[in-house]
């Protein structure tokens, strides 16, 4: 194996493994932004050592003993620290001799379901909705501040600010790791929701590389909404985000073809489509509808790829009940993007004129700046009106808006098809 080949296969150890490593380390030394660091630290180790060793049969299981015995040398360091002594006395030294044997008894422990506690810390109130998602991707997507702020539609040093700050404020206000109970549990529930479904969406629709899917984070999603399902089986909305993410898992395998070129939804080879992720969606939806939660946010928009899931050919696609959906959904949770989804609905069951006045109405809209879906969908109306000159234009803008290059290759070619009609 080349080196190219094992710094390629690291970065990907890494995507896997990270949220993992992060998440077991903060269960050990109690500080989320050591624990960042301490992995940090580990993956260095791997860039130094795995192109001259070669990569591990368990590299995740390397990165935690790595990280955990840099764990343990930093509190012994910490020990022999004079100044510390005499600052903090006996207590300290109490705390951190304990430290370090917790540390040495951990290093062969499971770490059990500690991207779960995790997440709920990094969702924690304390913090903002803001800070809440960009955190949880940070240490559970791994994702870099460039790949959030592009999800947020924010600028980078923003974001990083976001993630640094939240760290600092769970280590100063003792947040601890653990998942809350009682009716602190359902207070929290929306923001992890919202947080699991960015880590879902990050991975069915790359905002930025060579990719067009990140497979390994929808499944972590998956499995934290199927344990939080568990976990809250009352709870329609987490049976609606269920629902909502097997269906759309459902057609991963179907979304890009052998060179990894995306596939439009409506020129799918729904045979492809995983017959059983969508049964267990449907069931998911049902559940939250059978619990009430059938206008909730999250079984709205799963009703809407149900609707998809159901048709055996895209043209059997029942359009007008999804512009229906999305207008319940406008009406549940009104946002700038609901409104671009819909207007796509609403083209798809009533024209594109229709669509287009939509999509116009809140094209200036602060939220959507830059965002290269809206010229996308503007230039998929005006080519169905006909209006080839201005939808090759919108096309080459959304082009050159998208950070994803798989997404960036697929509107090129849709202008220059507009630019052969001309």
């Amino acid at each position: 194996m080349t080196a190219s080949d094992t710094h390629r296969a690291i970065d990907a150890v890494w995507r896997i493994e990270s949220a993992k490593l992060i998440a077991g380390l903060t269960r050990i030394v109690r500080d989320v932004g050591l624990a960042e660091d301490l992995a940090q630290d580990a993956l260095l180790a791997a860039l130094e050592k795995w192109p001259e060793t070669g990569v591990p049969d368990n590299p995740g299981a390397w990165l935690m003993a790595t990280a955990k015995h840099r764990a343990i040398d930093t509190f012994r360091r910490a020990e022999r620290v004079q100044r510390k002594h005499e600052e903090f006395g006996h207590e300290l030294e109490t705390r951190q001799e304990a430290m370090v044997r917790e540390l040495e008894e951990a290093i062969d422990d499971d770490i059990g379901d500690d991207v779960l506690r995790l997440i709920f810390m990094s969702c924690h109130p304390i913090l903002s909705r803001e800070a809440r998602a960009a955190l949880t991707l940070r240490l559970l997507g791994g994702l870099t501040t460039d790949e959030i702020a592009r999800a947020f539609l924010a600028p980078e040093a923003t974001i990083a600010q976001r993630i640094v700050r939240a760290k600092r404020t769970l280590t100063d206000a003792h947040v601890p790791f653990e998942v809350p109970r009682g009716p602190e549990l359902a207070s929290r529930l929306a923001s992890v929701l919202e947080v699991i479904y960015l880590i879902f969406n990050e991975g069915y629709t790359a905002t930025a590389g060579d990719d067009l899917v990140r497979p390994a984070l929808c499944e972590d999603a998956l499995r934290l909404g199927r344990i939080l399902a568990e976990l809250a089986p009352n709870e329609p909305e987490v049976h609606g985000l269920v629902a909502l993410m097997e269906i759309h898992a459902s057609r991963l395998r179907a979304r890009t073809n052998a060179a990894g070129e995306p596939i439009l939804l409506l020129d799918q080879d729904r045979g492809r489509w995983d017959r059983l992720l969508i049964s267990r969606g449907l069931a998911a939806l049902e559940r939250a509808e059978r619990l009430g939660g059938a206008n909730g946010p999250y079984a709205l928009q799963a009703a809407i790829v149900a609707c998809h899931a159901r048709a055996r050919t895209a043209e059997e696609t029942d359009w007008r009940r999804i512009a229906s959906l999305y207008d319940a959904l406008a009406e549940a949770v009104p946002s700038p993007i609901v409104e671009l989804n819909r207007a796509v609905a609403v083209g798809m069951a009533f024209g594109p004129a229709e669509a287009l006045e939509i999509i116009d109405s809140i094209a200036d809209e602060p939220a959507l700046k830059g965002y290269h879906l809206v010229p996308a969908a503007r230039a998929d109306m005006l080519e169905k009106l006909g209006r080839n000159d201005e939808a090759r234009d919108e096309f080459e803008r959304a082009a050159s808006l998208t950070r994803n290059a798989r997404e960036r290759e697929l509107l090129l070619k849709r202008a220059k098809s507009n630019d052969a009609v001309t």
